[in-house]
């Protein structure tokens, strides 16, 4: 824990006046609180600005969750290949985005190009973890939980292997949270068995894009990302026991930096 120890102290003293911006690309009608978990856990990270990009059936849902978000809408039900010319507007503005949380029946080939034409990191959650498989990903932190996971064996056998020829860093959660970089696998040593509840994968991507956005490099962001979920979960569960909600954990992040 001592380097991860350091790194969580200079957050925590972090008083500069750019503390990074995060985009957050996801949600759909049947999946429609998933961008907003996603933003509100990078700005309790420390993130001074979050923007989400969702689809205009579900605008007014996100906006209403937070006046500290910013939020944005496409056109359509779907993130399609027309949607993909507002990701570029979105990379040249934030330090390190989010695709994935909540994106159903999304084009698969939009995901991809939307990835490739990336410059800064990328946290590539739940649904578009599979398409992005085809999309270059050696800026890229992928979080998938062990339901998701299935591509990755598929395409490369181990998730080691596939670290190893694309460059990517995971970050799989489960009964104990996984780090995966360069062929090798750590274990998180935070976390409570209250962490299965909805919304807590959301929270994990948007606390590792906000330690991007802060500089990080992604292995430091993801193994740190994963120390803070768990611990959030560790004070959210003395506070509630078996009924900690993902927003419970999301709050209690300002603590465990502190």
């Amino acid at each position: 824990m001592g380097r991860l120890q350091r790194t969580l102290s200079n957050v925590s003293e972090a008083t500069g006046t750019d503390n990074g911006r995060v985009a957050v690309v996801g949600g759909s009608v049947d999946y429609p609180n998933q961008p907003a978990i996603v933003g509100l856990a990078a700005l309790r990270t420390g993130s001074d600005h979050v923007r989400t990009l969702v689809t205009e059936h579900i605008y007014e849902i996100v906006a209403s969750h937070s006046p500290n978000l910013l939020v944005s809408s496409y056109a359509g039900t779907t993130f399609t290949a027309e949607t993909t010319e507002r990701i570029t507007d979105l990379d040249k503005w934030a330090d390190a985005l989010v695709i994935g949380p909540g994106l159903v029946d999304a084009d698969t080939d939009a995901i991809c190009e939307a990835i490739d034409t990336l410059e800064g990191p990328v946290v590539v959650d739940a649904l578009a973890i599979e398409p992005a498989l085809e999309a270059d990903l050696s800026n890229a932190v992928l979080t998938p939980s062990g339901s998701e996971d299935g591509p990755i064996y598929d395409a490369y056998g181990s998730l080691e292997t596939f670290t190893e020829e694309t460059g990517a860093v995971i970050t799989l959660t489960g009964a104990v949270d996984e780090i995966v970089a360069d062929g090798e696998r750590l274990e998180n040593e935070t976390g409570t068995s209250a962490l299965s509840v909805a919304g807590t994968g959301d929270t994990l991507a948007g606390i590792t894009a906000s330690l991007l956005g802060q500089g990080l490099d992604r292995q430091e962001a993801a193994e740190l990302a994963a120390w803070i979920l768990g611990k959030s979960g560790e004070l959210a569960t003395a506070d509630y026991g078996p009924g900690v909600v993902a927003t419970d954990v999301l709050e209690r992040i300002p603590k465990t930096i502190r």
